[in-house]
C-alpha cells in the first residue's frame, strides 16, 4: 500500500509533461505558461519535504502520511476539475505539498511495517517501483491521452487514493515525539526553496535576477541553520548530516541525480538529432536504462547485507560513468547497439547505486528521526534532478546543439565519477552488512 502511494506521486511527476499541449489547447493558455502544470507540483514537493518529515516525527508518520495521502486525493481532483489554467497550477501545487508528506514518510512507515533484515530488500523493491514508474509515466500518458483528454490523467488517482485511505489503518503506528516546529524556521524552509526554484527557472534568461534569487535562498539557508542550531530535532537535519557516512551519502546521491538528469534531458534530444529517430522511437530506445535499474535494484539490497554500502556505490557510480561515455563516444550506428549496451550500463549503476545509498541515508538515522532521514533522502534526489536541469538549460543557451550534448553526456558521466569516488571515501565509516558507523 505504502508502494503504491510512491507510485503516485512519481508517475504524477512524470505523466503531466505530455499532456502541456492538451492543456493549453484545452484552457486557451499560452504554451509557456502551462509549464507551471509541471513547476508548481515540483516546487510544492520542495517546500514540502522537509517540514513533513518533520511533522512525522511529532504527530506521528502514519498520521501525517495519510493526510498527505488525502490531500493528493482531493488536489487530483481538483486538477481533473479544474477550468482555467491558475485553478489546475494552484490545484497542482495542492498536489505537489501532499506529495511530499508521502515522499517524507514513505520510508519511516515501511521501517515501522517490516523487520530490521528485511529492510536491505524492501529499500531494492522501493527503487524499483520508483525506476519503472518514472519509465512508465510518458507510456501511461500517451495511453490515456489516446483514448480520452488530459483531466484523466489526475482522474485516476481518486480510486487508488481512496484505497490507500481505507486500509491506511494497517500501517504501523509511530509515536509522535513530545516538540514544537518552529514556525519562523518552517517559514525560512519555504523561501528557501521557493527562492531557489525562481532562481533557477530565471538563471537562463535572466542570469543577475536568477543569481540574485538563489543567493537569498541562501542567506535563508543560513537563517533557517541559525533558527535551528540548537534544536535537537532541526527541520534540516544538520544532527545527521554531522555523521560523515549520512553526510557523505547525501553529497553522493545529489551529484549522481545530477548526472541522471541530465542524462535523460540529453539523451532524447541525442537520438532524434543524431539517430534522426522519430519521438516514439526514441522514447523505445530510453527504456533500457529504467529496465536494467529495476532488475538490479532489488539485488542490490540483498548484497548490501553482506558487503559494505561504500564499495557497491562505488561500483554502481562507476558504471554509471563507463555508461554514459560509451554513449557519448561510440560511433553512430543506424541499429544503435552501442547507445543500448551504454544505457543499460548506466541503468545497472544507477540501480547498484541507488539502494546501498538509500540504505545508508535511511538505516543509520535512529528511528525516531526516520522522518527526517527519508526526507531527506527525496530531497537530495530533488536537489539534484534541480542542478541537474540548470546545468542543461546554461549548456543549450551557450553551446550549439551537438556539442551541447556531447557536452552534457561528458559532465553526466562527471558527475557519477564524483558520485563513486565520495562514495568510496566513506568506506572507512562502515562495517559491511551495518547502516551504520564502524
Amino acid at each position: 500500500m505504502i508502494l503504491l502511494t510512491i507510485v503516485l506521486v512519481v508517475l504524477d511527476g512524470a505523466i503531466a509533461n505530455l499532456a502541456l499541449p492538451s492543456i493549453a489547447l484545452s484552457l486557451h493558455a499560452e504554451a509557456g505558461s502551462t509549464v507551471w502544470v509541471v513547476s508548481a507540483y515540483q516546487l510544492a514537493v520542495l517546500v514540502a519535504i522537509l517540514p513533513c518529515g518533520a511533522l512525522g516525527e511529532i504527530y506521528g508518520a502514519r498520521r501525517i502520511f495519510l493526510v498527505g495521502v488525502a490531500l493528493f486525493t482531493v488536489a487530483s481532483a481538483a486538477c481533473a476539475f479544474a477550468g482555467n489554467l491558475p485553478l489546475l497550477i494552484l490545484a497542482r501545487f495542492a498536489q505537489g505539498l501532499g506529495g511530499g508528506a508521502i515522499m517524507a514518510l514513505g520510508m519511516m512507515n515501511l521501517r515501522a511495517a517490516v523487520p530490521q533484515h528485511m529492510l536491505g530488500p524492501i529499500i531494492g523493491i522501493n527503487a524499483m517501483v520508483i525506476a519503472i514508474s518514472a519509465a512508465a509515466g510518458p507510456g501511461i500518458a500517451a495511453a490515456i491521452l489516446s483514448v480520452t483528454n488530459w483531466p484523466w490523467l489526475f482522474a485516476v488517482n481518486l480510486p487508488l487514493g481512496v484505497i490507500v485511505l481505507i486500509g491506511g489503518s494497517v500501517l504501523g503506528q509511530i509515536e509522535g515525539a513530545q516538540r514544537k516546529l518552529n514556525a519562523k524556521a518552517l517559514l525560512a524552509n519555504t523561501l528557501m526553496f521557493i527562492l531557489f526554484f525562481c532562481g533557477a527557472d530565471h538563471i537562463v534568461t535572466a542570469p543577475v535576477s536568477g543569481t540574485a534569487l538563489i543567493a537569498t535562498a541562501l542567506v535563508c539557508l543560513f537563517v533557517l541553520l541559525r533558527l535551528e542550531q540548537n534544536s535537537g530535532a532541526p527541520i534540516v537535519p544538520t544532527d545527521l548530516l554531522a555523521a560523515p557516512a549520512f553526510r557523505v551519502a547525501v553529497i553522493a546521491s545529489i551529484s549522481c541525480f545530477c548526472g541522471q538528469m541530465l542524462s535523460y534531458i540529453a539523451l532524447p534530444f541525442y537520438l532524434q538529432h543524431t539517430y534522426h529517430m522519430t519521438p516514439v522511437l526514441a522514447g523505445l530506445y530510453m527504456m533500457p536504462w529504467p529496465a536494467a535499474t529495476a532488475i538490479i535494484a532489488p539485488v542490490s539490497g540483498r548484497l548490501a547485507n553482506r558487503f559494505k554500502t561504500a564499495w557497491l556505490c562505488a561500483i554502481g557510480g562507476a558504471l554509471l560513468a563507463l555508461g554514459l561515455l560509451i554513449v557519448g563516444f561510440a560511433p553512430p550506428d543506424p541499429r544503435g547497439i552501442a547507445f543500448i549496451a551504454g544505457t543499460m550500463i548506466a541503468g545497472f549503476g544507477f540501480g547498484l547505486f541507488q539502494t546501498p545509498n538509500n540504505r545508508i541515508l535511511l538505516l543509520s538515522a535512529p528511528k525516531a528521526r526516520s522522518g527526517a532521514a527519508g526526507a531527506m533522502q527525496g530531497t537530495a534526489r530533488l536537489l539534484g534532478q534541480t542542478l541537474g536541469g540548470i546545468s542543461m538549460s546554461i549548456i543549450f543557451a551557450i553551446l550549439p546543439l551537438p556539442t551541447a550534448l556531447e557536452s552534457a553526456v561528458v559532465i553526466a558521466s562527471g558527475c557519477a565519477a564524483i558520485a563513486s569516488l565520495v562514495s568510496l571515501s566513506r568506506a572507512r565509516y562502515e562495517v559491511a552488512g551495518q547502516p551504520g558507523l564502524a
